[in-house]
């Protein structure tokens, strides 16, 4: 999970702009990826988050969230023959795949969040949608997404059906008090660290200080 730069220079951002929307974006993906999964009851994953810094800059130019897919520690026999499985162990990979559209879709809609209180926008469900999230980050994450959701749901409309309805659960985790307040709190700890990998154990320290 890696935000996308724009190269277009209309968008351009500078450096202290730039480091501040990256930790939140990424923020937003491992605070998913934890908590998010936590609170549904699905199993732990591993992931770690990688930070790249200018040479001439104590600033974040490059992070991005590595691992973390629930999708990935299934069976890869079971995604080319889906239609084969058990009622049951379609629902695990249902499980998985919904949660993992989700992640992906919480880092940019977490630098949009971060972006509108900034600069004092509105930010509400009906003035954003996945096309919305090229601006911040999100078109890889969103291509991502959409190359799960076609693993499983064979009808075009039906796939944009649960995209909508995922997106809106994205949405939701973002909005809530608690849940933003663990994403504020490691893109601080993003944006003050002098590593170049931040654990896992070390972003589920700082979200658990957070709880405390």
């Amino acid at each position: 999970m890696q935000r996308n730069y724009q190269s277009d220079s209309s968008y351009f951002l500078n450096t202290k702009e730039l480091a501040q929307q990256t930790a939140f974006h990424e923020a937003g993906h491992a605070a998913s990826i934890y908590i998010g999964n936590k609170q549904k009851q699905l199993p732990p994953v591993f992931f770690q988050i990688q930070i790249k810094k200018a040479s001439d800059s104590d600033k974040v130019t490059v992070a991005k969230v590595v691992d973390g897919h629930l999708i990935q520690n299934l069976p890869i026999a079971g995604l080319e023959s889906i239609e084969s499985l058990s009622t049951q162990d379609q629902l695990n990979y249902q499980s998985a795949y919904e949660a993992d559209v989700i992640n992906l879709l919480v880092g940019p809609l977490a630098e949009a969040k971060y972006v509108s209180i900034r600069d004092d926008e509105a930010f509400n469900f009906n003035l954003i949608n996945t096309q919305a999230l090229n601006y911040y980050g999100g078109s890889s994450d969103v291509k991502k997404a959409y190359t799960y959701l076609q693993y499983f749901i064979r009808s075009e409309a039906e796939r944009e059906e649960k995209m909508i309805e995922l997106f809106s659960q994205a949405f939701q985790f973002i909005e809530s008090n608690e849940n933003w307040k663990y994403i504020i709190n490691l893109a601080h700890y993003i944006l003050d660290s002098e590593k170049d990998i931040i654990s896992c154990e070390e972003a589920v320290e700082v979200f658990d200080q957070c709880a405390a």
